[in-house]
C-alpha cells in the first residue's frame, strides 16, 4: 500500500509545514523552569520539552530544541546555577531536540545520543511528512559518544540510565531516567494531551509506540514524574491513559488496513470517532493523524 503513504504524506505536508514556520519565531519564546526537585527540572520553550540536572558536577541537559533558543535556554539554566552544561544528551534526531547541538557542542558540551541519531544527522533525511529534505547537521552538531541499547551517567549524585525502545517514534528514540530523583524523560515517545506523530520514514510505527509506553511504565511507579516529548508534566496514570488510547486507535485502524482500504477511505470512514481521544487539533488534527498512522501500519 505504498500509494497510501503517498497520500498521507501529500496531505499532512502543507500543515506541518505551516506549524513548523510558526514556530521559527522565537524572539516571542520564552523558557518556564518547573522544579521537579533533586536538583531536576523541566523546561518548556519551543520545540521538544528539556530535562535538566543541576549539581556540583555541572548541568546534564536532555535535548536542546531550536539553535536560535540556545542563549534563552542557557539564560533560564544560568538562573539555577553558573555550573556550565557538561552533557546534551538527545532522545532522537528530530530538530526541535537537537537543533541547538552545534551550539552546545561548540560551547563545550559532550553530545550523546543513539547510534541511529548520529547516522541519520550525518547525512541528508527526507521527511515526507513536512514535504522536505532535512539537511545533514554540520560536525559540531554530530554525538560524539553513542550507544547501541542503554548507558549510564553517575552525575550530581544521580544514576542517570538511558534506555534504547527501538522503533516508537523514530529508530533512535532513548528514554531517560534519573533513578533517584524518580523523573523520566520520555522524548517524543510520549505526546501529553495531543496526536502524536509517529516518523514511520525514520522507522516509527504505532505498535512500536504502544510497546515502547509499556516499557517505560514498568519503569514508573506512581510518584514517578513523567517530562513527555511534548505538553505537561505526566504522571503514570495519564501515560497509562495515553497507552490505552493508543491501543483502542490501532485496534480501530489496523483491520480497515488489513481490508485493503486506501487511505482516503478509511479517513472517510472516521474510524476515530466513537473513541472520545480528548485530543484537540494543534500540530496534528484528528485526520491527520489517521493518515499517518494508516500510513506506519502499511509500511509493516
Amino acid at each position: 500500500m505504498i500509494y497510501g503513504r503517498r497520500l498521507a504524506f501529500a496531505v499532512l505536508a502543507a500543515g506541518l509545514a505551516a506549524g513548523q514556520a510558526a514556530a521559527q519565531d522565537f524572539d516571542k519564546v520564552d523558557i518556564s523552569t518547573t522544579d521537579l526537585g533533586n536538583g531536576l527540572y523541566m523546561m518548556e520553550g519551543a520545540g521538544g520539552n528539556l530535562g535538566v540536572s543541576v549539581g556540583d558536577d555541572g548541568v546534564f541537559l536532555i535535548d536542546d530544541q531550536y539553535a536560535p533558543l540556545s542563549e534563552k535556554i542557557q539564560a533560564a539554566i544560568g538562573a539555577l546555577t553558573d555550573k556550565p552544561v557538561v552533557y546534551v544528551l538527545n532522545t532522537h534526531w528530530h530538530g526541535d531536540h537537537t537543533g541547538g547541538n552545534e551550539n552546545f557542542g561548540k560551547a563545550g558540551a559532550v553530545i550523546v545520543a543513539h547510534d541511529n541519531v548520529r547516522t541519520r544527522m550525518s547525512v541528508d533525511q527526507v521527511m515526507e511528512a513536512l514535504g522536505r529534505t532535512v539537511p545533514a547537521s554540520p560536525d559540531a552538531a554530530l554525538p560524539v559518544i553513542t550507544f547501541s541499547q542503554n548507558v549510564t551517567f553517575h552525575f550530581n549524585g544521580q544514576a542517570v540510565q538511558a534506555t534504547h525502545l527501538s522503533n516508537a517514534h523514530t529508530d533512535g528514540d532513548a528514554v531517560i531516567k534519573f533513578k533517584e530523583g524518580n523523573v523520566v524523560h520520555t522524548g517524543d515517545i510520549y505526546f501529553n494531551g495531543l496526536f502524536p506523530f509517529i516518523d514511520f520514514t525514520s522507522g516509527g510505527n504505532i505498535e512500536g509506540m504502544i510497546e515502547a509506553q509499556n516499557k517505560i511504565l514498568d519503569m514508573a511507579d506512581d510518584d514517578t514524574k513523567i517530562i513527555p516529548g511534548h505538553g505537561p508534566l505526566a504522571t503514570k496514570v495519564d501515560l497509562t491513559s495515553t497507552r490505552d488510547k493508543l491501543i483502542s486507535v490501532r485496534d480501530a485502524i489496523k483491520p480497515l488496513v488489513e481490508q485493503g482500504l486506501s487511505v482516503d477511505e478509511i479517513v472517510a470512514q472516521k474510524p476515530l470517532s466513537d473513541l472520545n481521544l480528548g485530543w484537540p487539533p494543534s500540530f496534528l488534527d484528528e485526520d491527520q493523524f489517521v493518515r499517518i498512522v494508516v500510513a506506519g501500519l502499511s509500511a509493516q
